[in-house]
């Protein structure tokens, strides 16, 4: 019985740090993307475009947000 929690617990464990991994609003961008795409849908409007549009939008905010700030340059005095 332990044997097959460690495993449930193992398997459980791989898929959270695979979809969530670093960055849990990634995760979280995708899956109201890929819900509110559901519903759009669902009413007869196409929006094929509308995850991969969130997705490249989520990656570049939380780039910006993870990269070291750039040191402002000095105005040249003349």
């Amino acid at each position: 019985m332990r044997t097959v929690l460690s495993w449930l617990a193992g398997f459980a464990k791989f898929w959270y740090r695979f979809i969530v991994g670093d960055d849990w609003t990634l995760a979280a961008a995708v899956i109201v993307a890929l819900a509110v795409t559901d519903l759009l849908l669902r009413n007869g409007i196409s929006a094929w475009w509308l995850v991969p549009l969130v997705v490249v939008g989520a990656v570049g905010v939380s780039l910006l947000r993870t990269s070291p700030a750039r040191p402002k340059r000095r105005q040249e005095q003349g």
